[in-house]
């Protein structure tokens, strides 16, 4: 599967080198500028002056870290002139541009859009370039060996598209086996997680996926509870299943 990346700055960056890593998949990326204006009237133009590979386009799946409203639609059209399967969208609503104007991208190419505030919340969603995607990035999914009530193996399942997952699966062993579960929320954080600080989501919400991963890995009886802003907004287009 070929996936393409958006990158902005060190923004797409590690998604590249966890990709390369910890999995087969071909992965190719275009640059935008670091700087952007706030406001880009005609965004068309904006992005043909830039010149990019038009072949990139034309990637199964395309993840884009624009992180702007007027950029980031512009990115689901021409992913969708192009013949991709599905967008995916980190950095949350604000950045993305707005619901109606990716659904009317999503219908009239009939192709699959999601706007993650977090990068380990993706989940299949029954679109093949997706779940392919997500049987080795997204939310987290490990197993753990114990040994004399502390951690002495960490396998990796699913782990986050930035790589924090395996950083967490490292780091954690040795630790007792009552301290694991919020010792693996914190290291997330600290790998260093990127997410948006400060509310209930973002960087507090990759903490909680990582120790809820880790509290199911043990067999402990938990629940995840998310806050409403890290929940993934799914936009299918109108052909789609």
């Amino acid at each position: 599967m070929r996936v393409g990346v958006v990158t902005r700055g060190k923004y797409g960056e590690r998604l590249i080198e966890t990709i390369k890593e910890r999995s087969d998949f071909e992965v190719v990326s275009i640059d935008l500028p670091q700087f952007l204006p706030d406001f880009i009237e005609d965004p068309e133009e904006f992005v043909d002056d830039l010149d990019l590979d038009p072949e990139f386009w034309s990637s199964d799946l395309i993840i884009t870290y624009s992180l702007h409203p007027d950029i980031t639609p512009e990115i689901a059209v021409r992913a969708g002139k192009g013949g991709t399967q599905a967008v995916i969208i980190p950095g949350g609503m604000g950045r993305a541009g707005s619901v109606p104007e990716l659904q009317k991208i999503a219908d009239r190419y009939g192709i699959y859009i999601e706007v993650d505030e977090i990068c380990c919340t993706l989940e299949e969603c029954g679109v093949e370039a997706v779940d392919t995607f997500a049987e080795r990035f997204g939310q987290p999914v490990i197993d753990v060996k114990v040994e004399e009530g502390k951690i002495a193996d960490v396998h990796v399942t699913r782990g986050s598209p930035c790589g924090s997952t395996w950083h967490v699966a490292k780091e954690i062993v040795g630790r007792r086996m009552e301290d694991a579960p919020p010792r693996a929320g914190l290291l997330c954080q600290m790998y260093p997680c990127r997410a948006v600080r400060g509310g209930e989501g973002g960087i507090h919400a990759s903490g909680d996926l990582h120790k809820y991963a880790m509290e199911r890995a043990l067999g402990l009886d938990t629940e995840l509870v998310i806050a409403d802003q890290s929940k993934p907004i799914k936009i299918r287009g109108k052909d789609l299943p």
